[in-house]
């Protein structure tokens, strides 16, 4: 056999061991309109031809060529995206251009910004999600995009996770479902989907070094479900996650990469690194990572002497590259008449961010009829909070997005209010400061607007004396080059390494003009304080403003708001929280004051509706205080007129939750034990293995604050005649909904299936084996079937290495909620 038949074949057998796994359980999505742009519909024989291009490249490529194939480098026309791979212009190979792109593509232009996958999550509807993946992969293509990093398959496992607003849900079916449809949506639109971060980032505190340790059978219940079913749904690329796993870096680890994306699901894409996450040459590319990013430390010149030296053999490189080439083919990339790239469709874009924010609304609480707004309630109206006057749309970091436009739900509040109606607005507590008292310092100084020229040097230092002790925030205003400033001696911002560097959120991340923020909070005792302030000299000019907050300016901001909500005859108040790659949550509480504002604004008026804007579960200490909570995550460029839309009625909210949100911050699955979260020593255990997210909380008989799947509607619902029959190896369940309220709503059945008595695995009390999202007028009933397929019954036995069924007689719950069950039933699952 020649070499060149050799990588053919080990390319091709990953498709073969997959084929005999099981069948993908995903919605197929149909209805949808067709693609736009995306290459054509492969031609009888242009599979063989494809293949035939692939070996010829391969025969024609130096090995300088494939090694520079197979890492990130400068791109001489840069588009603001996140990486990028230089192409062989020689024979035709095009570069390939990679953005970040979770819930928008991040680039320089514009693009739409959709709400947080969190959000769309919430929603509970596939089809919606496969809509959500087009508008991404639409506008990839049209800003000269080939590669997106998305979706993020990793489960919320802990709700201090930095980055859970990004990904889609604690429960593995759910996550699987949705990231599945999601990727088909963006390969709709001829984008290669790179599916992350595989696997177990599921926090980023250490997430660079820590040692994830997690049993076969946890890896395959729970975390790796949504990577499987982006695979069956045929993703292009896989990106690699950062920690480890079980001891070897995820991007060395041949189990996950060689046994098991490879061998068991049949992946024949290529895998690429996360920022920065390869550590090895001979290691890393042996298990089975085929390209570095976003530079070539490792597979650049390492690699190529690697080769020459013996310790890789070319055909390594060779799978590697033909990996990638094969895919690139697949999506049209080498081809000789490529597909145009389309043109933006900014409208479209903004319905589907409009009905995915509307979709996925939770309505948390909903006391006395405070929401919906009407009548009386509905003309006076106080809206409070730094999130009702600056819209914040998503998060920071790589999901960061600057949108064309994005209204501020004071301005939506207002026009949707109408005529004749009264919208008061305050501020409640300020993110951005006020400026220091020019005579605050001796000798005194205006640090309000400094503006420095290029090549010039500007220095200040001074004292100030404080008559008590007090709590002060300095924020730092900046633009170009970032100055630095020392409080008796300690620097405030210093420069970090990494994305430990990258600002917060769309909202704290920069001031109304645009200059980025930074903000640091002190406890200063009374006496005597030095402040200096340098910016050194730089060939740019730059500009900067240093401002605080203190206790008294608190107060001013917090009497304002009282004084506001008592003169109104409702309230919504927006609390917030800036959420972005490179750190965890420290709380699970709202940041700053926002926790005295709500206590002091709802005892002020009880029909105070608060709205969060955040990344995760969140603790909430003051809500039995409160009229409503809506829960809408980051909205997107659409979320002040969807938020507007819900707040009033003109929509149901028909969101249901994805994650448990706890009672206090101990009570989750990792809570109160390092080891599980953060992890201790740099090892992280996932001791509680099967039982993530509500299935813990079950297993312990642990009362949360609000349950998986729960979610209030604006009208009521009543389940009846449940029945239960075996069929095609699974179960078919069929159940009656009735809305039984006055108003047309939207309703999310859930299914939940109980333990097998004849598999001898610790199994989840209840697991989610199914879903229907359905909208009906007052009075109305819906017949509604929802097949439990087998997978759904299985469990992953690692003594054969192999998912069983669950045979016996099984329990099946239906209702609203995990904790929300009215009906049940038993049916006997045959073994096979």
């Amino acid at each position: 056999m020649s070499r060149r038949s050799a990588i053919r074949l080990l390319a091709g057998a990953g498709a073969v061991l997959g084929a005999a796994g099981c069948a993908p359980s995903v919605p197929a999505g149909a209805g949808l309109r067709p693609a736009a742009s995306a290459p054509p519909a492969p031609a009888p024989g242009a599979e063989a031809n494809g293949a035939a291009r692939v070996e010829t490249l391969l025969e024609q490529l130096t090995l300088e060529e494939k090694t520079a194939l197979l890492h990130g480098a400068q791109d001489p026309a840069h588009l603001g995206q996140a990486g990028y791979v230089p192409g062989v212009p020689r024979l035709g190979i095009p570069a390939l251009r990679i953005a970040d792109g979770s819930a928008a593509v991040a680039v320089a232009r514009p693009a739409t910004a959709l709400p947080a996958p969190v959000l769309l999550a919430s929603a509970f509807d596939p089809a919606l999600a496969r809509e959500y993946g087009r508008v991404l992969g639409r506008e990839g293509r049209a800003l000269g995009q080939d590669v997106l990093l998305a979706p993020t398959a990793n489960l919320i496992r802990t709700p201090h996770a930095g980055r859970n607003f990004e990904t889609f849900a604690e429960d593995p079916r759910l996550t699987a479902d949705l990231v599945a449809e999601v990727v088909r949506g963006i390969q709709d639109e001829g984008l290669i989907a790179a599916v992350k971060h595989f696997a177990l980032d599921n926090q980023e505190k250490g997430r660079d070094t820590v040692d994830v340790i997690a049993a076969e059978r946890t890896l395959h219940e729970t975390e790796l479900r949504g990577f499987e079913a982006a695979v069956a749904s045929g993703a292009g690329a896989v990106t690699g996650a950062s920690n480890k796993v079980n001891g070897v870096h995820a991007g060395e680890s041949r189990p996950l990469l060689d046994e098991v994306l490879r061998g068991n699901w049949g992946f024949d894409g290529w895998v690429l690194s996360d920022r920065g996450a390869v550590h090895s040459t001979v290691a890393a590319i042996g298990a089975g990572l085929d390209m570095e990013m976003p530079g070539g430390t490792h597979f650049g010149r390492p690699l190529r002497e690697a080769v020459r030296g013996g310790s890789v053999s070319e055909d390594t490189v060779d799978l590697a590259v033909h990996r990638l080439l094969s895919t690139m083919d697949r999506f049209g990339l080498l081809a000789p008449r490529r597909a145009a790239r389309p043109a933006r469709d900014a409208a479209a874009g903004a319905r589907t961010a409009r009905r995915v924010a509307t979709s996925g609304a939770v309505l948390l609480r909903n006391e006395r009829a405070t929401l919906p707004l009407a009548g009386a309630a509905a003309r006076s109206i106080a809206v409070i909070g730094p999130t009702g006057q600056v819209p914040l749309t998503g998060a920071g970091g790589s999901a960061h997005v600057v949108p064309e436009a994005a209204a501020a739900p004071l301005t939506a509040i207002r026009q949707r209010a109408g005529n004749g109606s009264t919208v008061r607005y305050a501020l409640g507590e300020d993110p951005y400061g006020r400026p220091l008292p020019p005579t605050l310092l001796t000798p005194p100084a205006d640090l309000d607007d400094r503006r420095v020229d290029g090549g010039a040097a500007w220095s200040h230092e001074g004292t100030f004396t404080l008559a008590a002790d007090d709590e002060w925030t300095l924020f730092l205003h900046h633009a170009g080059r970032r100055p630095a400033v020392r409080l008796d001696g300690e620097e405030l911002f210093p420069v970090r390494q990494g994305v430990a560097e990258h600002p917060a959120g769309g909202l704290l991340a920069a001031a109304p003009d645009g200059l980025t923020v930074r903000r640091r909070t002190l406890t200063l005792k009374a006496g005597a304080h030095r402040l200096s302030v340098s910016s050194p000299t730089g060939a740019q000019d730059r500009r900067f403003r240093l401002r605080h907050a203190t206790r008294a300016t608190r107060a001013a901001d917090l009497a304002e708001a009282v004084k506001t909500a008592r003169a109104a005859r409702s309230v919504v108040l927006f609390a917030h929280e800036d959420a972005t790659g490179g750190g965890d949550r420290t709380s699970l509480g709202l940041p700053g004051g926002q926790e005295r504002l709500i206590e002091a604004v709802a005892a002020a008026n009880p029909r105070t509706t608060v709205v969060l804007n955040t990344p995760s579960g969140t603790t909430m200490p003051w809500l039995s205080r409160t009229g409503a909570v809506l829960q809408m995550y980051y909205p997107g460029q659409e979320g002040a007129g969807a938020t507007a839309d819900v707040l009033f009625g003109d929509v149901d909210p028909g969101g249901r939750l994805t994650q448990t949100f706890p009672v206090h911050e101990e009570a989750t699955p990792v809570g109160g034990d390092p080891r599980r979260y953060p992890g201790v020593g740099g090892r992280l255990e996932y001791a509680e293995g099967v039982h993530v997210g509500h299935r813990w909380y079950d297993a312990q008989r642990a009362a949360p604050l609000f349950p998986f799947g729960h979610g209030l509607s604006y009208t009521s619902w009543q389940y009846e005649t449940l029945t239960v029959r075996p069929e095609h190896g699974g179960l078919t369940v069929e159940f009656t909904v009735r809305n039984t309220g006055r108003r047309k709503g939207t309703e999310v059945a859930q299914v939940y299936v109980g333990p097998s008595p004849e598999l001898r695995l610790d199994q989840p009390v209840r697991a989610l084996a199914g879903y229907r999202r359905l909208t009906l007028a007052p009075g109305a009933a819906q017949r509604v079937t929802v097949t439990v397929d087998p997978r759904a019954l299985s469990s992953w036995d690692p003594a054969v290495r192999a998912w069983v069924l669950g045979a016996g007689r099984r329990e099946v719950f239906v209702g609203r909620s995990s904790r929300e069950l009215p009906l049940r039933a038993k049916a006997v699952v045959a073994s096979r």
